[in-house]
């Protein structure tokens, strides 16, 4: 393909998640053409995020301190806890507004072809938190795919006579989408999770 540092640089860029042949192609040559500011800017954010970020010793979230500004935050609700598998669903949530607990982030899901078991995810550690603290409901987050649902199937069980409340988000229908779209998970999903409107 490319000769040395070029080709070196692509393949780099194409191990990053997401990031295929072609586009880490762009990148590279847009890096290449960039003013070296730029590059410096970028060469400098990302020293500084290893340098300084690191897990929250008590949620698994990302922090520069040794627990992340969510945990510290008193005004949070002490009572409920989401339980998402990486730091973006922390985020994902947060822009809703709509929750005012804690989280507790596992490291991803359960995943037997991957590799990854219950033992290799944050699940030991959710377990302590329950055990010692005021949580009375454990709000299961993880993504509505197979993964996810297993890791939601294990917690439950797992959950069940811990003394607390477990709940998993409803999924279903997007606003704005159209029923002749929705997959066959999705609208049963949607009619499991229905809600009365003439109460």
């Amino acid at each position: 393909m490319y000769e040395g540092a070029v080709q070196d640089l692509i393949d780099e860029l194409g191990r990053l998640p997401g990031v295929g042949p072609k586009s880490a192609q762009r990148i590279a040559f847009h890096l290449l053409t960039a003013d070296p500011a730029d590059v410096e800017r970028l060469t400098g954010a990302l020293a500084a995020v290893k340098e300084r970020v690191r897990f929250c010793a008590e949620c698994f979230n990302v922090a520069e301190a040794e627990r992340c500004r969510i945990c510290l935050d008193p005004r949070r609700d002490q009572s409920a806890l989401c339980v998402v598998e990486e730091p973006k669903d922390v985020v994902a949530i947060e822009r809703t507004r709509e929750f005012r607990g804690r989280y507790h982030v596992l490291g991803g899901a359960i995943s037997p072809i991957d590799g990854i078991g219950p033992d290799d995810l944050h699940i030991r550690e959710l377990v302590a938190r329950l055990s010692d603290s005021g949580i009375e409901e454990v709000i299961i987050a993880t993504d509505p795919n197979l993964e996810g649902e297993a890791t939601a199937a294990y917690l439950s069980r797992l959950l069940k006579g811990v003394g607390v409340k477990v709940t998993r988000l409803a999924s279903g229908l997007p606003v704005g989408g159209d029923l002749e779209y929705a997959d066959e998970v999705t609208l049963g999903r949607a009619f499991e999770g229905r809600r009365l409107l003439n109460a």
